[in-house]
């Protein structure tokens, strides 16, 4: 079965729709960024069989790729660095189509560095492949992560009471961003 792209909008903007109506509460409370990543999976995961999408998970801080390695992007063709996304929607290497949306969260408190590094990150992994070299059989996988259909930058402003998304298609930030009120 192909996924699409525009599937993987559809599922993130049903999930994270879900999300905040469930749990806008708790971002007005200031909860912090790692509880709303984990509360934002079980709305995924509730949603991937409605999808089609069975094997597929949502995890939140995972770090691991196959074999148990840890989990590596490729900054600017020179730097590896190891990466923990936020929230990552895959098969955890199971599936020939491994990795679907990588999502990074933030509030305002967070510094211009920061930030940087959460949208070079989603960069980095939302690029199609490193070496222009992408073996799509299922078991081959590439030195680095990479690969993922859709990626998502989404600031939680309680003060401002909005949420608001930057999404990142083929390594490059798309201009199709959303708000979201809480």
């Amino acid at each position: 079965m192909e996924i699409s792209r525009s599937t993987m909008y559809q599922l993130f903007e049903d999930a994270f729709t879900r999300f905040l109506v469930k749990d806008a509460a708790s971002i007005r409370d200031n909860t912090a960024e790692r509880n709303l990543c984990g509360r934002l999976a079980m709305q995924f995961e509730s949603l991937l069989p409605s999808y089609s999408l069975e094997g597929y998970c949502a995890d939140p801080e995972y770090n691991r790729k196959q074999g148990g390695k840890i989990k590596t992007v490729l900054l600017n063709n020179t730097e590896v660095i190891n990466v923990t996304c936020d929230l990552i929607v895959h098969s955890r290497g199971e599936k020939g189509r491994d990795n679907l949306i990588a999502i990074e969260m933030a509030k305002p408190d967070k510094t211009a560095e920061q930030i940087h590094s959460d949208r070079l990150r989603l960069m980095a992994l939302t690029k199609k492949s490193f070496d222009d070299v992408w073996s799509y059989d299922g078991v081959t996988h590439p030195e680095h992560v990479c690969g993922y259909l859709l990626g998502a930058f989404i600031m939680v402003d309680r003060i401002n009471q909005v949420a608001s998304v930057e999404f990142f298609e083929g390594g490059a930030p798309k201009t199709n961003g959303r708000a979201f009120a809480l």
